[in-house]
């Protein structure tokens, strides 16, 4: 018997079982508006699984029925999940919105009021950990001129990236 794959079904497949357990978060200090931007994609069905493990509530961010309680679930999780601390002090994330592109989400935060460069950014991430014991985070950190990257393999859930102003 010869099975012929499309390459819809494949992409399909490939969507649903993927090899590997990764989050990419972009973080960027924007001093024009003086916010920082957060941009953090996941895998959306690893996104939905770890938000159903964490509120026993299934979300389908695919097709959402109700845009708002999507809105709010991926919110609620990410919050939960990544704090960050600029200059020692703990900030508040404020939710701006998540998109889909191909099989995974991309959702978007901000820091409000956040006029001089920050010295130094520390994150802590748990985002999926649920999902995976080989989940990896990674994480890009930009102020002015300077990118910094890290990578944290489960279970390692601290960064801290120091800038020069």
């Amino acid at each position: 018997m010869v099975f012929v794959f499309h390459k819809w079904l494949l992409a399909g497949y490939m969507a649903l079982v993927h090899p590997f357990f990764v989050s990419v978060t972009e973080i960027q200090h924007n001093p024009t508006d003086k916010i920082i931007e957060i941009s953090c994609k996941t895998f959306t069905d690893d996104l939905e699984g770890a938000i159903e493990k964490t509120t026993k509530v299934k979300v389908d961010l695919i097709n959402p029925k109700d845009q708002a309680e999507a809105d709010k679930a991926v919110s609620d999780y990410i919050k939960k999940h990544f704090q960050v601390k600029i200059d020692g002090k703990p900030v508040q994330l404020e939710f701006v919105g998540f998109e889909r592109e191909e099989a995974a989400t991309w959702s978007y935060f901000q820091v409000s009021n956040v006029a001089a460069a920050p010295k130094k950014v520390d994150i802590t991430t748990t985002v999926l950990f649920e999902a995976s014991d080989k989940q990896i985070n990674l994480l890009h950190v930009t102020v002015g001129n300077s990118r910094k990257s890290a990578k944290l393999d489960y279970p390692a859930e601290n960064a801290s990236f120091e800038f020069n102003r």
